[in-house]
């Protein structure tokens, strides 16, 4: 096992057995997907407070889940590169920026239209609202200082001490709606001693979540594969690959 990850911390491995998993993780992707759609928008009772527009939670929720989960995986990639200059943890974590702010943004926007008719305004400046728009513009300025900085082994170093000073805005998000009295819906998913959740709307939930997470692997894995190949260009496995493709 040990052998393993140390094989797949080379960038020359880690291209070869990504490039065997993303079709498997893309058809996973795909399954889950489409039942959790299904489930959805056909299964799921409708809210007899809420009514239908309640299904945007299906895209609404797993994304902000995303949004944190991918946060705490670019600052761990970001400390391992820090504190073992491992390149492919640095690599992890520039890609896991753009790909992050995708799912921050997109839980803003879902949240907005699911507030209009819930609280009669597309915004407020509630405290879960407020933290989560806080994290995106932490991705976005670990994606701006990265680019800013020519030299990319400097620019990981700086992006990681950026996200890492980042995460204390993590739990604040996460604990926001216990901690102050916001409009923000409080918890139901978690609440396993008294759920609050009808098990037909669960299921379809975490169906969308686990095909959000598949996502995020694929779409990392081949943005890292790219990144491995810019870093690479003038190593010898990569002019072997570039000749056996011509």
């Amino acid at each position: 096992m040990l052998r393993f990850f140390h094989q797949l911390a080379s960038p020359r491995h880690f291209y070869r057995i990504s490039g065997k998993l993303i079709p498997w993780l893309a058809l996973a992707c795909l399954v889950f997907t489409l039942t959790g759609v299904y489930q959805g928008l056909v299964v799921a009772p409708t809210d007899y407070q809420q009514g239908d527009s309640y299904r945007i939670m299906f895209i609404h929720v797993p994304a902000a889940w995303m949004s944190l989960f991918i946060y705490m995986v670019m600052a761990a990639a970001g400390v391992i590169g820090l504190v073992w200059h491992i390149k492919l943890a640095e690599i992890v974590a520039i890609s896991s920026a753009h790909i992050g702010a995708s799912f921050t943004f997109l839980a803003l926007i879902t949240g907005s239209i699911w507030g209009k008719p819930m609280w009669g305004t597309w915004w407020v400046w509630d405290a879960r609202l407020t933290s989560e728009l806080i994290l995106l513009f932490l991705y976005l300025g670990v994606i701006a200082l990265y680019n800013a900085v020519e030299d990319r082994r400097t620019a990981a170093r700086a992006t990681s001490i950026l996200a890492l000073v980042g995460v204390v805005n993590i739990p604040i998000i996460h604990y926001s709606v216990e901690w102050w009295n916001t409009l923000h819906q409080g918890p139901t998913v978690t609440k396993f001693d008294a759920p609050s959740i009808d098990l037909r709307m669960l299921i379809p939930l975490l169906l969308m979540a686990v095909a959000f997470k598949i996502f995020y692997a694929v779409v990392l894995l081949l943005r890292a594969r790219v990144e491995v190949l810019q870093r690479e260009r003038n190593s010898a496995w990569v002019q072997e690959l570039v000749k056996e493709h011509e």
